[in-house]
């Protein structure tokens, strides 16, 4: 395999001029000046005395975001008011995978990109810098939250340049709280008086039952459950659920087996045919939205922020957006609730399985990058502990205060976060600046408080009063108190298979490409047809895995990572 590798050593000495330095992890005390490297204070991140220079960086970014306001929120005007960076970004429309390879062929690329993916194909097409100089040279914030795990940033075996610095996951996450799969309206479980929802049938009960009683909501058909199956989604809202529901963990398209490290299919798992029938049924039955296969995402965002779906199969930061404009619209009953639901009550949700730091996919820097050493820097300023609290909180006096040593939203931005979602990240920018390395939930700065804003006592705080009612209902505190906690699972050796990076132009990459047409198209064929005809279509599904040699893929597959495994330092 012959990888295109391009060292940015050589563009350090051109760049340095520019370059800023960013505030280290020493900690600024609440409510005192920002501090730079040493400590001293400092009004502005370039550092040592370097003037501040305005420069613009493209960037090309997978998921849309609505709320994006071009840096003009609170914390862009203070990043590029410290940085001198504003940045010029690119969401995706369609499918995100399409427009990398469109951009990979092109040969003209962004200064920043964050593939997802389809990192593998800017990587065989030479688009990427390779990382660790600048790193080692320029990001000591970046390199301190790393720490010992270095070596997970690393490309593959084959090729160990690092070419991202991940920002699809953080450092030493702890989860105090349920974000999916299973969601059920608020108002369902209050009109049923808060049935036990354990079960796929406990789940449909539901739903048939507030249905039945109300088949209109607001002037229009009242909508059982819907999904999302536009390109990508579809793995979040069609296909996942099936593995979630049957106690496996998400590695992707694939189940690994944990002694063997071996992987296959999902699909190839019994007890998911058994899922898949479940839909079925629902669809049989008029439980299923006739559309969910053909919707287009805004579609299915507007039907739910219809507060008209009793039911959704997805994943929160899918259905934010809608959720957000039910509460705007002052009917918070028509949001969700997450229940721990599986196929039959015998399998346990691994939703809360510790993963580890995998490394892996996140945001490069790409060889048309106007300035690589302002970039990294910009990136490791987002990283030091001065970046993260501005991203994860805001500005100091006008999204939140410190009292008594502690950050605390201020009440009406709280209220805004609670109950119009939308705006708040639109003003704020929170949520917006997520693109570098980060901590995650329940990790602490300098001064004992936490760096996001999912720590239990937020968490409780941002709950509307109708989630907090059924919660204490069912005698919980949290959503995630239904599910199983991660003290009941090993941590996955291999982190998140999903990520793991294969060569874009290995047969795996071919075939996997026939692999995603072919399962789109026989799970919706599968799901849609009689009852009597599922098992026949779903043989076929199977078949067809054998005729586009699934067995290769999943060969290679394993062998990449069990790679991943070596390089690590992993054993058995």
């Amino acid at each position: 395999m012959k990888f295109k590798v391009v060292k940015a050593a050589g563009l350090l000495v051109i760049a340095s001029m520019l370059a800023f330095a960013v505030g280290c992890n020493t900690g600024n005390q609440a409510g005192n000046q920002p501090t730079g490297n040493n400590g001293n204070a400092s009004s502005n991140a370039n550092g040592e005395g370097d003037a501040l220079e305005p420069i613009t960086f493209t960037a090309f970014f997978p998921d849309p975001n609505n709320e994006w306001n071009n840096m003009e929120d609170d914390i862009g005007k203070v990043l590029q008011e410290k940085t001198g960076v504003t940045l010029d970004i690119e969401f995706a429309v369609g499918d995100p995978d399409q427009k990398i390879n469109l951009i990979a062929a092109s040969g003209e690329y962004p200064d920043l990109i964050a593939p997802k993916g389809t990192s593998g194909t800017l990587v065989e097409a030479g688009a990427l810098l390779d990382l660790t100089d600048l790193i080692n040279e320029h990001a000591p914030n970046i390199k301190k939250m790393i720490g010992d795990q270095m070596d997970r940033l690393k490309y593959s075996s084959e090729d160990e340049s690092i070419y991202f610095i991940p920002n699809l996951e953080t450092i030493d996450h702890q989860s105090f709280d349920a974000t999916g799969t299973f969601n059920l309206q608020h108002a369902v479980v209050k009109e049923l008086g808060y049935p036990e929802i354990n079960t796929l049938q406990d789940y449909e009960n539901a739903i048939k039952a507030y249905k039945e009683k109300y088949p209109e909501i607001d002037g229009q058909p009242t909508i059982g459950v819907t999904l999302i199956a536009e390109d990508w989604r579809s793995l979040i809202s069609v296909t996942n659920p099936a593995f979630i529901a049957t106690g496996a963990p998400d590695d992707g398209e694939f189940y690994i087996d944990p002694e063997t490290y071996e992987a296959i299919v999902h699909y190839k798992r019994p007890e998911e045919r058994e899922y898949f029938r479940w839909l079925n049924h629902m669809n049989n039955i008029g439980l299923l939205d006739p559309e969910s296969f053909v919707q287009k995402y805004d579609q299915y965002k507007a039907k739910i922020a219809s507060g008209r779906v009793l039911g959704t199969i997805d994943q929160k930061w899918q259905i934010q957006e809608a959720e957000n404009a039910l509460k705007a619209a002052g009917k918070p009953e028509r949001a969700y609730g997450h229940y721990n639901v599986t196929l039959d009550g015998t399998y346990k949700t691994a939703s809360f399985m510790p993963t580890g730091f995998s490394g892996g996919q996140g945001i490069g820097i790409t060889v048309d990058c106007k300035d690589p050493v302002r970039a990294i820097k910009f990136l490791d300023y987002l990283a030091s502990e001065e970046g993260q609290i501005l991203v994860n909180w805001g500005v100091e006096g006008v999204t939140y205060d410190v009292i008594d040593g502690k950050r605390v939203l201020k009440p009406e931005i709280a209220e805004l976060k609670r109950n119009d979602g939308n705006t708040y990240k639109k003003t704020t920018g929170i949520g917006n600046y997520l693109l570098s390395l980060r901590y995650g939930d329940g990790v602490q700065d300098s001064t004992g408080n936490y760096f996001t804003q999912s720590f239990p006592e937020e968490v409780r705080n941002n709950y509307t009063d109708i989630e907090k009612e059924i919660l204490a209902a069912y005698g919980k505190e949290f959503w995630k108190d239904f599910f199983p906690d991660e003290e009941e699972f090993e941590v996955s050796p291999w982190g998140r298979a999903w990520n793991l990076n294969i060569p874009a132009d290995s047969e795996y990459t071919v075939i996997k490409a026939k692999f995603d047409e072919l399962v789109d198209k026989r799970i919706a064929e599968a799901v849609l047809a009689k009852p009597e005809e599922f098992d026949a279509i779903y043989d076929a599904m199977l078949d067809d895995f054998e005729r586009i040699d699934v067995p290769k893929m999943e060969a290679e597959f394993s062998k990449h990572l069990k790679a991943r495994l070596d390089l690590w330092g992993v054993t058995k």
